[in-house]
């Protein structure tokens, strides 16, 4: 096999495949039959350049991850999938199913620490469980489903982050680190491709290419009922549920931070200990 028979396939996979299939809304005035490589590079997180390079043939050496993300972005199936990457002289990836429920004993752990919001996310920042207080923390969006969607769909967004230029920085980076494992390529692809189409400042960040995972940081929240924190937080992985992360934030010892938690948590109802969506 060639590299231009890989860029063949793609080619022809692309010409079959309607942006509806793939997320993307309907345009009226289409003139190519199916995607456009502009679209096609934007659902597996790459350059235009470098899918066009692929197509024609000049691109010799895509990687597993880069092989996986085209194939959720054309909706190989899994017989198709294989076949790009042996077009590519690669073996496939293994698909891991990821980790859907919360184990309850990690739901009774988020509920022990009052005191401490924490909560659970997969690759591709879908909020699985919360504490009351990161409950509370959170309080002010419309919904707590995604953290990507909350932090560029939500308006209140750029009230909550002071600094909503990093936030959105970081989540678009996480995203596409995500887009590199097989197990959650799918439901990435579908939450860039609805962020995509309709965030002018998601389509700025996604077109520019960061890639990194969640860090030991410090984040700026402004609270509706509490005022300015900032708050630590660290992230782990769940070794019994490959793709979940376990994130806690804290606030520094003697700070006014620590007072404003306190009293977020003083405030907060006892209507729930965590919470699945």
């Amino acid at each position: 096999m060639t590299s231009s028979d890989l860029g063949a396939f793609l080619k022809a996979r692309r010409d079959l495949v309607q942006p509806g299939d793939v997320g993307i809304p309907a345009r009226t005035g289409r003139r190519v039959p199916g995607l456009r490589r502009e679209e096609v590079a934007m659902l597996a997180g790459v350059s235009v350049d470098y899918y066009t390079r692929l197509e024609q043939g000049r691109e010799r050496n895509p990687s597993p991850s880069v092989l996986n993300a085209l194939a959720s972005s054309l909706d190989l199936d899994p017989d198709q999938r294989e076949h790009i990457f042996r077009l590519a002289d690669l073996t496939p990836l293994e698909r891991v199913a990821p980790a859907q429920a919360v184990d309850e004993s990690l739901r009774e752990l988020l509920s022990a620490w009052s005191h401490t919001p924490a909560l659970i996310l997969n690759r591709q920042l879908d909020v699985l469980a919360v504490n009351e207080l990161a409950e509370a923390l959170y309080s002010g969006f419309q919904q707590l489903d995604n953290l990507a969607r909350m932090t560029f769909l939500d308006p209140f967004a750029k009230q909550f982050f002071i600094d909503w230029d990093r936030a959105t920085t970081s989540c678009v980076a996480n995203l596409r680190l995500a887009l590199g494992h097989p197990s959650s390529a799918d439901a990435v692809r579908a939450l860039v491709a609805d962020a995509y189409s309709q965030s002018e400042e998601f389509r700025r960040l996604w077109d520019r290419g960061d890639v990194r995972g969640k860090t030991h940081e410090a984040k700026a929240f402004r609270h509706p009922d509490v005022g300015d924190m900032v708050l630590n937080f660290n992230a782990f992985d769940v070794r019994s549920a490959p793709g979940h992360q376990l994130v806690v934030y804290q606030a520094p010892s003697g700070s006014t931070s620590l007072d404003k938690l306190r009293l977020l948590g003083s405030l907060t109802a006892p209507v729930s200990t965590s919470r699945d969506t």
